[in-house]
């Protein structure tokens, strides 16, 4: 049967196309015909092969529904795709003239991020100071401040710290406030040290509005101690009152009363012996507030400075200003003399701070 409808196909075609000439001509349309059909089937699928690999690697780029997109918007519409990954902006390639430009805004974008989604937390690990050590240097490695190491450890002289000592290290900069009185808030901490309230506030996980009690400590983060502070404990707030050479015949502290044998008595400062007549300078700027003539000083004169603090001068041979002057460290005050309770020529030093004596060798070179 099948042979049969070969020939038949045949017959037909032969009795269609009788001559030689037209066999060729339909032979040659069908063959042109199978030729663009075959063409466009390949086309067709080349297009489909290479829209899936476009869709699967190598092209790609920021889709929007405006013609005209800027640098921000699609950096800003990826980080809002959850493309910033602890701290890290993932899927941004740029390669092109403004690629610094394009990196360092979306840092910028990237850190903004990461102020709202990751508070401030403050820990504290632990040091053991090493020989040769300085809190500069301490504070430089753990990417904090002199004074957060200062005030958090309590350090009354920053040059005394000693080997095996161990301090308090905070994450972060900043000072630990001692609350003044009740009432207190994190807004009015801050605003003393003009610092973030609402920082101050999550630092220390206590809610804005927070009342502190009198004596509480409060970390206040990003504050720096005040100038007055950080030079006396670092030793350099007041300048020696004697310029020329001296010896110092009688430390600030618990002596034998050279006046009373067997008797001890607290010397309220340091004596400073050199030749009579020696120049005596103010230690740190500020106002006579007294001069004058006493059995146990002999000619002595006071200075009132800033800070609360205050400082004597006695035993002088003669007095060289008048009480209500201004007083600079290269005003001449006095010289040197063994007026008053005194073995012979010396400078009797005293300072106080509120009232009180603190040991003057610790507050100048």
């Amino acid at each position: 049967m099948k042979h049969g409808i070969i020939l038949g196909v045949r017959n037909w075609y032969n009795q269609l196309f009788k001559s030689k000439v037209s066999k060729i001509i339909v032979t040659t349309l069908f063959s042109f015909s199978f030729g663009v059909i075959f063409t466009a089937v390949i086309v067709l699928s080349y297009n489909g092969i290479k829209k899936t690999v476009a869709e699967g690697r190598g092209i790609g780029g920021y889709e929007s529904s405006s013609s005209s997109v800027g640098v921000e918007d699609e950096l800003a519409s990826m980080l809002s795709e959850s493309n910033l990954e602890d701290g890290v902006l993932t899927g941004v390639s740029v390669k092109d003239e403004n690629a610094p430009e394009t990196i360092a805004m979306a840092e910028n974008l990237a850190a903004d991020e990461l102020y709202v989604l990751e508070p401030a937390v403050l820990t504290y690990q632990t040091y053991r100071v090493k020989k040769g050590d300085m809190i500069g240097f301490i504070a430089d490695d753990y990417g904090v401040t002199q004074d957060t190491i200062i005030s958090i450890n309590n350090i009354k002289q920053s040059r005394l710290i000693q080997p095996g000592q161990y301090l308090k290290i905070p994450s972060m900069p900043g000072i630990l406030y001692t609350v003044k009185a009740n009432g207190e808030t994190p807004a009015t901490i801050a605003k003393k040290y003009d610092i973030d309230a609402e920082k101050c506030a999550l630092v220390n996980s206590v809610p804005l509005e927070t009342s502190f009690s009198a004596g509480s400590s409060v970390f206040v983060p990003d504050a720096v101690l005040d100038w007055a502070t950080r030079q006396e404990i670092n030793g350099d707030l007041f300048h020696n009152p004697l310029h020329s050479r001296y010896w110092l015949s009688s430390p600030y502290g618990w002596r034998d009363s050279p006046f009373s044998t067997g008797k001890r008595s607290f010397h309220s400062g340091m004596d400073m012996a050199t030749a009579a007549g020696t120049p005596i300078y103010a230690a740190l700027d500020g106002i006579v507030s007294a001069a004058g003539y006493n059995a146990t000083y002999g000619n002595y004169v006071i200075i009132t400075h800033h800070s609360g603090y205050k400082s004597l001068y006695g035993h002088m041979s003669k007095i060289t200003c008048k009480k209500g002057n201004f007083v600079y460290t290269k005003t001449k005050i006095g010289e040197v003399g063994s007026t008053g309770l005194s073995t012979g020529p010396h400078l009797h030093f005293t300072v106080y701070k509120n009232g009180k004596t603190v040991n003057p060798s610790t507050l100048f070179n």
